[in-house]
């Protein structure tokens, strides 16, 4: 009797050992594929920063420069050569914004200087943003000089970056993107407006002008005369005030929660309202 129990416990001990053999074997596999993508990360992350010291020692730069590490950069295009200014430092930003914060007017300042180059929305384009795979080959292209657009410059450019909204899958791989923010030295530029309201009034007024296109049967979302402007102020939005304290709400809940997941970059927070007010600015936009 005792000899058929040994064999029953001994058939039924078979199954037990083999799931314990596959559970081992798949942990293992686990582990090891958590280790060879951390060693690749890690390998691709110290050969950028030995790509990168490497260019600032060949190119001497001055102390004042050096205090400046890790924000500037020397990019090598892959669609053409710098030529006389491989050796000039550039600068990498990105223009963290929403709809109706003044962030075109601020772009068309940026690039209104011959050195600065800022590419828009390029981010609006879905295809791009997919997944953290096409974020990173798009700003790779973007930081790397070989990204082409109307805002382009000369080799000489000392600044380079674009506009981001932050409806436009910012928030989607936020940790990821904020790792290569810090990793390539990205200065971080937030653009919000300090009166909501304001901001909805102008939201509501550009949706209806989308379909009415007041200005000679044409729609602009921003305004360059002041014929233009007062063309358009004619409209008076209707406000769901039901709704809108939630509103407000929910957009000042938005631009938190990205100041405080990219509050670790190199930044700088701007408001609509200060900027329009400087005097300085308007000057520079004149003279340039």
């Amino acid at each position: 009797m005792s000899a058929f129990l040994f064999k029953i416990s001994k058939r039924s001990s078979v199954p037990l050992r083999m799931v314990l053999v596959l559970f081992v074997t798949i942990f293992g596999v686990f582990v090891f594929t958590v280790c060879i993508k951390q060693i690749t990360i890690e390998n691709k992350s110290n050969n950028i920063v030995l790509a990168t010291e490497k260019e600032r020692n060949h190119c001497n730069l001055h102390a004042s420069a050096q205090n400046e590490l890790p924000q500037i950069h020397f990019p090598r295009p892959k669609t053409y050569s710098r030529g006389e200014c491989s050796c000039n430092p550039v600068r990498f930003f990105v223009l963290f914004s929403m709809q109706r914060c003044g962030s075109g007017w601020f772009e068309t300042l940026l690039n209104s200087h011959p050195n600065i180059s800022s590419h828009g929305e390029i981010f609006s384009v879905k295809e791009r943003r997919i997944n953290i795979s096409s974020i990173i080959r798009t700003l790779d292209g973007v930081y790397n000089l070989d990204w082409f657009s109307s805002a382009s410059k000369n080799e000489c450019v000392a600044a380079v970056g674009f506009k981001w909204m932050l409806n436009q899958g910012v928030f989607d791989n936020h940790k990821e993107i904020l790792d290569y923010f810090n990793l390539k030295g990205v200065s971080v530029i937030f653009l919000f407006r300090r009166n909501l309201l304001r901001r909805l009034i102008s939201v509501l007024a550009n949706d209806y002008d989308r379909h009415a296109k007041q200005l000679n049967g044409i729609h602009k979302s921003h305004v360059h005369t002041k014929q233009e402007a007062e063309v358009l102020a004619q409209f008076k939005p209707i406000i769901n005030t039901t709704a809108l304290i939630a509103n407000l709400r929910s957009v000042e809940r938005t631009m938190t929660d990205c100041l405080q997941l990219f509050r670790s970059t190199h930044h700088i927070i701007l408001y609509y309202e200060g900027i329009f007010k400087n005097h300085k600015a308007h000057c520079f936009c004149c003279r340039h």
